[in-house]
């Protein structure tokens, strides 16, 4: 949907979360995320990612082709 209304595929800026994990003391991370790019912004932000814990579902009929989408276009790690 983003693209076709002409955004990027993912628009979202990470270092809103970035200062708030540091005015928490929160320096250093494990992250539940598939996706490598929240990663990449974090600790492009100044936020260690210690782990990335990925989360498991199996694909079904109603989320093949979503999950399909995500790794080919976002490099989501499935």
């Amino acid at each position: 949907a983003n693209t076709r209304l002409g955004f990027r595929v993912d628009a979202r800026d990470f270092r809103v979360a970035a200062r708030m994990l540091e005015l928490l003391g929160q320096r250093r991370v494990r992250l539940l995320t598939n996706n490598p790019e929240k990663v990449a912004e974090l600790e492009r932000a100044g936020i260690e990612v210690v782990e990335r814990v990925p989360h498991r579902m199996a694909a079904n009929p109603f989320n093949e082709r979503y999950l399909a989408t995500k790794r080919d276009r976002t490099g989501h790690q499935l």
